[in-house]
């Protein structure tokens, strides 16, 4: 019996017949309805003819999570005042209830994108309800881009609803062709904001880490909010492992509080129990995100905010994608606080300042944005659009991260060198997995058949427990005899596995055969490497000393203390982050393979071949033959004939490195070089530039005999680099010849004497005994009489004793305190009253 009485108390129906008008009008709508409203549960049933006079029509919603779904369709079935399965059904991956009755059906995104695949018409729906869309799941923009392709080619009269408590109506709007948008109030009570930030400074959250001081202080707030207010409590935190660490932390909640969890791995029993409400107990609800808008906890009169979620994030260059711990935007904090006055008013105790929450992020990042794009790419090529050019999406993909995922497509032979699905492909995205998974599926099951393959996938698909350790091996035997939550979903997830791999088989009776026979004599251990690494053949690593290893992609891996994996020559890393500011990833699940494995998982990086390079730790040139599996080397022999070309093209990259240092100059040389660099600065061209980087970039030019003749770094170093710098000068022009005259290696003084001119500096110097140059009254010049040289007089003793570029004023003002400072303590040497007109002199008065 429908239940009119609750369905009459949804806000949301005010505006069913707004919404039924833009629907008949345009064919689509946005509906905009705050948490409560009843837009996932009214709104279907209404459009159903469920629950009015209109016509019966069988709709679709389309839920971002599994616990969502299975919520919406109980709640709903609950109005309708029957049981799931009958005129209101569900199907997620691994479980369906719906029938032949079925009308309104709530699915998630994912299994949504697999019936578009399979029937792009949708055969006998009539609505389509995409709901959540605020939280911009990349399965849901993929699903509404898909949809709009439907209505647009094959069914114009398919009805499309983009509904969401908080959105970018607007955006929404324009991508659905200028659909209405239709608003509904709800029902709101005040929420005071209580601000209750840590005494203490709080490590920022970093990879998956969150720092502990962090959740003790949220169960203390807790325990205030549970002393201060009346009510159930709801708290927000970011994963699984927080809410039992926090869980554990509340073992004497106040008052005997009820302590809850809810997340996508609770079992369905606890989320039953949670969504029902309360039996007059007071309860502490300890959710993930999940509970924001997905879901309704009735009785909750109190939120404790943590102030943190989980998102996905891609490390292109490391080859790393798992899920971070971010700050929660400023929406997601509105729609947590939300849910304290959906029934009464309420409060909200956010873990952090009221100066924090301007920084924070206005919304949270589109997952297109910042994920792995995989399994987006391959459903684009599977739809025909191999680029995505042609979807509607509100955000385009990322161009390096479609090429990132399009290289792991094609290396997996999902897709062909355009880019377009193979039948291997279309068979890797009929099975609901990433396609990773999907090639480590079909690949294995041929080698250790359908039912252990689909064992150690379903592992991959949803991480195992922390408490199951980092040895997947382990982990698929702690699975096999666990009773708890993770088991019995495993267990149901790898019989649908099992199930998919032989309905896409091509030889489905073969398929079959080898699930029960085909690999028995391998163990556990060789089972779980294989799949691991044909499903992620780039971590494929090799032991380079203690618990360090080395990734095929070049990325370092670390094994945690206390690891059983500790020592294994070879791993098959399946899930590693990598903390910030460390080198190396840390392996989180892996498995012991051998080399043998390692090849034939990852053999499209084995290269093997001649290698000449420039070695940084050896400092030289470095031949061999070597055999690599990405950047992990296998063998390697000594080159005896290197390729010339090849040791040539290694000698410039040393020089590169090491500069032009690594050649001989000698003086001669390094004046050479100073004298051209002089003429380059005060003359320009055609004078050469010489600083390091003009002269590695003409290497080729100066260098060239030299370097066709060298084999090692010694061979550069005996290289006599000023005879071979002369090659640069301007020979050409005919300026080469007046090197000497524009930049003299030696200038000759009045006394005879042939002084070296030293231009390492900003202006040429002449340094020169103060009697060698009586008589002179004019400062020499360079550069043709445009630069004169700074003069250092020296002592009779070689130190310095005056610096002008100015001798006529020097011998005029500044000679006569010169005299009288040294004429006492060189006696023996000439110190003339009128310097000008005396005779220049290398020697003492004794001598002459």
């Amino acid at each position: 019996m429908i239940r009119d009485d609750a369905l009459a108390q949804l806000p949301v129906r005010s505006v069913l017949p707004a919404l039924g008008e833009a629907l008949d009008g345009h064919g689509a709508a946005v509906l905009c309805a705050p948490p409560g409203t009843g837009k996932t549960t009214l709104v279907p049933l209404a459009l159903a003819g469920l629950t009015g006079s209109g016509p019966v029509r069988r709709v679709l919603v389309a839920e971002p999570r599994r616990i969502a779904a299975r919520a919406a369709a109980r709640r709903m079935a609950w109005l309708l005042g029957e049981e799931v399965g009958g005129k209101v059904g569900f199907t997620v991956r691994g479980e369906r209830r719906a029938g032949p009755s079925t009308v309104v059906e709530v699915v998630t995104t994912g299994v949504l994108l697999q019936r578009l695949q399979r029937d792009p018409e949708l055969a006998g729906v009539d609505v389509v309800v995409l709901d959540e869309c605020h939280e911009r799941h990349l399965d849901a923009d993929t699903a509404a881009a898909f949809l709009l392709d439907v209505r647009a080619a094959l069914r114009p009269e398919l009805r499309l609803v983009a509904a969401s408590a908080t959105t970018d109506a607007e955006g929404w709007a324009r991508l659905l062709g200028g659909a209405p948008v239709v608003e509904a109030a709800g029902v709101s009570h005040p929420v005071e904001v209580v601000w209750a930030p840590p005494e203490r400074a709080i490590r920022p959250p970093h990879g998956m880490r969150v720092d502990p001081a962090l959740l003790e202080h949220v169960a203390a707030v807790v325990r205030r909010a549970l002393r201060e207010r009346e009510g159930d409590v709801l708290c927000f935190l970011p994963g699984v492992g927080e809410i039992g660490r926090v869980a554990g932390l509340l073992g004497g909640a106040p008052g005997g509080a009820e302590v809850l969890q809810v997340h996508g791995r609770a079992p369905a029993a606890v989320q039953d129990a949670v969504l029902a409400g309360g039996t007059g107990t007071r309860r502490v609800v300890l959710a993930t995100s999940v509970a924001e808008s997905s879901l309704t906890v009735p009785g909750v009169r109190v939120v404790v905010d943590a102030g943190l979620a989980r998102e996905p994030r891609m490390d292109h260059a490391r080859g790393l994608s798992a899920l971070t711990t971010v700050r929660a935007s400023r929406a997601s904090g509105r729609q947590r606080a939300g849910r304290a006055g959906r029934e009464a008013p309420g409060a909200v105790y956010r873990c952090w300042t009221e100066a924090d929450e301007t920084r924070l992020p206005a919304f949270p990042a589109a997952e297109i944005t910042v994920a792995d794009l995989t399994a987006f790419a391959l459903q684009a090529a599977c739809w025909g659009d191999p680029d995505a050019t042609g979807l509607a999406l509100l955000d385009a993909p990322p161009a390096g991260a479609l090429a990132a995922a399009r290289s792991v497509l094609t290396a997996t032979g999902a897709v062909d060198a355009d880019g377009r699905p193979t039948d291997r492909g279309r068979r890797m995205a009929r099975l609901g997995v990433h396609p990773r998974l999907a090639r480590a599926l079909l690949d294995g099951a041929r080698e250790v058949g359908a039912r252990r393959a689909a064992e150690v996938v379903a592992l991959l698909s949803e991480e195992p427990p922390r408490e199951y350790g980092d040895d997947l091996a382990a982990a698929w035997r702690s699975a096999r005899r666990g009773n708890d939550a993770y088991g019995a979903r495993w267990r149901a997830e790898a019989r649908r596995l099992e199930s998919a791999l032989r309905s896409v088989s091509e030889e489905p009776a073969a398929a079959a055969s080898r699930a029960d026979t085909s690999g028995t004599g391998d163990s556990d251990d060789a089972v779980a490497g294989l799949i691991a690494a044909l499903a992620f053949p780039e971590r494929v690593a090799r032991l380079r000393g203690g618990a360090s290893y080395l990734m095929v992609s070049g990325t370092g891996a670390e094994l945690g203390d206390g690891s059983r994996l500790r020592t294994a020559p070879w791993l098959a890393v399946a899930v590693a982050d990598r903390p910030v500011a460390a080198a190396s990833a840390r392996v989180r699940l892996g498995a012991v393979i051998d080399e043998e494995t390692a090849r034939a998982a990852a053999g499209s990086l084995l290269d093997e071949g001649e290698e000449v390079r420039w070695s940084e730790e050896r400092r030289d040139v470095v031949a061999r033959r070597v055999a690599r599996l990405g950047a992990v080397e296998l063998t390697a022999s000594v080159l005896n004939a290197p390729d010339r070309g090849l040791v040539r093209a290694a000698l410039l990259e040393g020089l590169r490195r090491e500069g032009p240092g690594l050649l001989r100059w000698g003086a001669e040389g390094a004046a050479l070089r100073q004298r051209l660099a002089f003429l380059r600065r005060e003359l320009g061209e055609p004078w050469p530039d010489v600083s390091d980087e003009a002269l590695l970039a003409r290497a080729d030019e100066w260098l060239g005999v030299e370097l066709d003749r060298a084999r090692r770094r010694a061979d550069l170093e005996r290289l006599d680099a000023g005879a071979a710098l002369e090659r640069l000068l301007p020979w050409a022009s005919g300026d080469a010849v007046r090197l000497a005259e524009l930049a003299p290696e030696r200038i000759e003084v009045p006394s005879g004497s042939r002084i070296r001119v030293d231009y390492g500096g900003e202006q040429p110097v002449l340094a020169v005994k103060l009697q060698e140059l009586f008589g002179l009254h004019e400062t020499p010049r360079v550069a043709g009489g445009r630069v004169p040289v700074l003069v250092h007089l020296l002592s009779p003793a070689g130190r310095p004793a005056a610096v002008t570029a100015d001798l006529a004023s020097f011998w005029r003002d500044g000679y006569r305190s010169v005299r009288a400072e040294l004429r006492g303590r060189y006696p023996r040497h000439p110190w003339p009253e009128d310097p000008a007109t005396a005779t220049a002199t290398r020697r003492a008065n004794a001598r002459r």
